[in-house]
């Protein structure tokens, strides 16, 4: 590359240096040639214009002097004719002249005038001009003087018409030279480099066939590659093997194991994953695109199994520039800088995105899941987005797995429950399972919705149903008990509905387990860093990081820290609590009240106990990259992850794994599914702001060993339930289902079959 470049900036330099010499010299001449014709014909117009003028000067004819004049006015490039008598007086003049000159004309010096016809160039008006000067002679005597005017401008334009050209020229030449030489390059060096380099990749991914052929001059380079990739390829089979004795046991999970796993137990099968949001998207910005990934552990954990079996991820395309970055079939491959399985976009009117998002899934059955007191609204118009839409992400599946045999496919999340029916009906060969991200709630309160029997229907297409905890299954089983006409295997954990089974199990998500160390320097420096950059005058902090959703309980934390000022008025000055809440669905009527409401709190606490260097609270309205969260983790005192109801709430987990110090300490909410798990957190009711108080005031006077005994308890076990643990965990539970395994259909009552669309 950079051999090409110098060879190319070489060849741009002198091609550049050889034609603005030509072009000088061109222009040069050029200007040169129409100066003189425009004295020649300067000379030709005064020659042919003194014969008609000498008699009138004569008899000082200044009528038809002014007439002759007049003639000449329209003349090619003229600008105008002055007739003088023997006293340098103008007899006559063309009637613009003056104001094309900006003056009146000034005839030159009468000794001039003896020398015969004179001319020269000038401005006037900053454009060019030129005179020649004649005397008119009576015989031997003279008796006056012509002088003619000419518009030279269109010197100047030929001349930058010329250097247009030249430099035209220049670019033209330029690129044909740096097209031919990059030509030659590529057939020299570039075909054999980039088969080298494709063979390269198959190595790298295990798939390589025979070295390419090489020219002579490149087997030097050959022989060395080729011994590369034989002990790439050696190490590779160590690796697999040992991640296979791995996989036997109960070691740690990481992303080589879980694909190793997955092309284990799912063999040639492809995999696919449908989900609402894309694992990379594209946005425009300060005019060039970028590709960006969301803010997911989703993405965390498919990559690996799409990468194991090249596989295909269905999701809206969202990003302003994804149209422009897809093929026509609205594929793209992913990653950018290793592209290893495909993305498939689905495009969503604005209608449509209000309706199936805004609408049903997050006004309807995100608040019906959450017990947090907001009512959800079902509206008609919203529930035929819903399926419409459903029906859009299942048509792409099935356009994507056409011709494959036995796929694979991971529906995630409450946007698409009617899919696995959908797909089901359509492929029955095809493994499915859809992970549910959020609570499901007991039976009762589901039968809010006008279409729990379609939803329910739709969700027991899949073969495996997951939630994030075992109490959210029984309330699922217990749900589809109560509505549909069905079995329920109490001893498997499974539905048998219309003769097929669909078994329910938890599958509680996690994070991506850092394996970093303590970071260097003093925590404390590193906290009051952070509080200085804020505008406050702090020792203690602490951390909040959520959506800004009713079902968090923001409102709830800021009023316990509200108490705990009250109650323990040693920390005021010491103690800061900083909440960063991204803002979110703000089309949505209850989520701007909300945003309205956590503002007017933090505002209203801060005035009550703030000073000129301190206050309680600290709201950071806006999105953060984990970059940006990541110093907060590793020096708040404590984090507070306080949700009134939660399927599982990652942030308590991104927490306790970015503490390598095993210090701080966590506050959780009973009601979030984390709360399983991390039994070393300090569990509260959201509800019981005075219970919150008193455990932020237990958190700040902990002693630091029981902090990273806690810490350390909490941090070995996410390391190994981590994210990868999650999606093998669901992969080998999915693939050793059996797909045939149907009983005697049980008796239906037909007015209870419920069908989807």
């Amino acid at each position: 590359m950079r051999l090409s470049l110098r060879l190319n900036l070489s060849l741009i330099a002198g091609v550049a240096i050889v034609s603005l010499g030509i072009a000088l010299y061109e222009t040069q001449s050029e200007r040169s040639g129409l100066k003189r014709d425009l004295e020649r014909q300067a000379m030709v117009v005064a020659e042919t214009l003194e014969k008609s003028a000498e008699p009138l000067v004569a008899t000082q004819s200044v009528p038809s002097l002014q007439w002759l004049v007049d003639q000449f006015q329209n003349h090619q490039r003229l600008a105008g004719v002055v007739v003088y008598n023997e006293q340098g007086q103008a007899l006559a003049t063309t009637a613009d002249l003056s104001a094309r000159l900006g003056h009146a004309p000034m005839p030159m010096a009468r000794e001039h005038w003896k020398q015969g016809g004179i001319g020269e160039f000038f401005r006037a008006n900053s454009a060019l001009m030129h005179v020649y000067e004649l005397p008119i002679r009576d015989g031997a005597s003279m008796i006056g003087a012509l002088a003619i005017f000419h518009d030279a401008r269109y010197i100047e334009s030929r001349q930058a018409a010329v250097w247009q050209h030249a430099l035209t020229g220049l670019a033209v030449q330029t690129a044909l030279i740096v097209c031919v030489t990059l030509l030659i390059l590529q057939w020299s060096l570039g075909r054999p480099l980039k088969r080298l380099a494709v063979w390269l990749g198959e190595v790298r991914r295990g798939s390589a066939g025979e070295k390419p052929d090489l020219p002579d001059s490149f087997e030097p380079l050959g022989r060395e590659v080729a011994q590369l990739a034989t002990s790439l390829t050696a190490a590779r089979a160590a690796a697999e093997q040992e991640a296979r004795l791995r996989d036997a046991g109960e070691s740690l999970w990481t992303a080589d194991r879980l694909r190793i796993s997955v092309q284990t137990k799912v063999g040639d099968s492809r995999m696919f994953a449908i989900s609402n949001r894309e694992p990379y998207e594209h946005l425009r910005r300060n005019g060039a695109v970028e590709c960006s990934v969301p803010a997911s552990g989703l993405v965390t954990a498919l990559e690996p199994i799409l990468r194991a079996t090249d596989g295909t991820w269905v999701a809206q395309g969202t990003g302003d520039a994804d149209r422009e970055t897809v093929d026509e079939r609205d594929h793209i491959r992913v990653p950018p800088e290793d592209p290893q399985y495909t993305l498939r976009r689905v495009w969503l009117t604005e209608e449509e995105e209000q309706g199936f998002y805004l609408g049903f899934a997050n006004e309807g059955l995100w608040p019906l899941c959450h017990i947090a007191h907001t009512r959800p609204v079902f509206r008609a118009q919203d529930w035929e987005h819903y399926k419409n839409v459903n029906r859009r992400f299942a048509d792409a599946f099935l356009e994507e797995a056409a011709g494959e045999r036995n796929p694979v496919v991971l529906v995630q999340d409450y946007h698409f429950a009617l899919v696995p029916r959908m797909i089901k009906e359509a492929r029955p060969d095809a493994r499915v399972a859809i992970f549910w991200h959020i609570p499901w709630p007991n039976p009762e309160a589901f039968a809010i919705c006008p279409w729990q029997r379609e939803l329910l229907d739709g969700l027991l297409g899949a073969d495996l149903i997951g939630f994030h905890v075992q109490a959210h299954c029984n309330n699922f089983l217990d749900t589809v008990d109560r509505t549909l006409e069905s079995r329920i295997d109490h001893e498997r954990f499974a539905v048998n509905r219309r003769g097929r089974f669909s078994f329910v199990r938890p599958f509680p998500i996690s994070v991506n387990f850092p394996n970093s160390q303590p970071p260097e320097g003093s925590t404390y420096t590193e906290r009051a860093a952070l509080l200085r950059n804020l505008g406050v005058e702090g020792t203690m902090l602490g951390i909040g990081v959520d959506r800004v959703d009713y079902t968090k309980g923001i409102p709830e934390r800021f009023r316990a820290v509200e108490i705990f000022c009250e109650k323990y008025p040693a920390f005021r000055g010491q103690f800061t609590f900083v909440q960063i809440g991204a803002p979110s669905r703000t089309h949505i009527r209850r989520y701007h009240e909300l945003m309205s409401e956590v503002e007017y709190e933090a505002a209203r606490i801060n005035r009550r106990f703030e000073t000129s260097s301190w206050r309680p609270i600290v709201f950071l309205p806006r999105h953060h990259s984990h970059s940006e969260i990541l110093p907060y983790y590793r020096t708040a005192d404590l984090c507070m992850v306080t949700s009134l109801h939660d399927g599982m709430n990652l942030v308590a987990k991104e927490y306790v794994s970015s503490r390598a110090d095993e210090q701080g300490a966590l506050i959780l909410s009973r009601f979030a599914g984390a709360s399983n798990e991390l039994v070393d957190a300090l569990l509260v009711n959201p509800y019981d702001t005075e219970e919150l108080a008193d455990a932020i005031h237990r958190a700040l006077i902990m002693a630091p060993e029981e902090k990273r005994a806690r810490m350390a308890r909490m941090r070995s076990y996410i390391r190994e339930h981590n994210i990868y643990r999650w999606a093998g965990d669901l992969i080998t539970e999915l693939a050793a289902l059996r797909l045939d395994a149907v009983e005697e259909r049980p008796r239906e009552k037909p007015h209870l079959l419920a069908r989807v669309g």
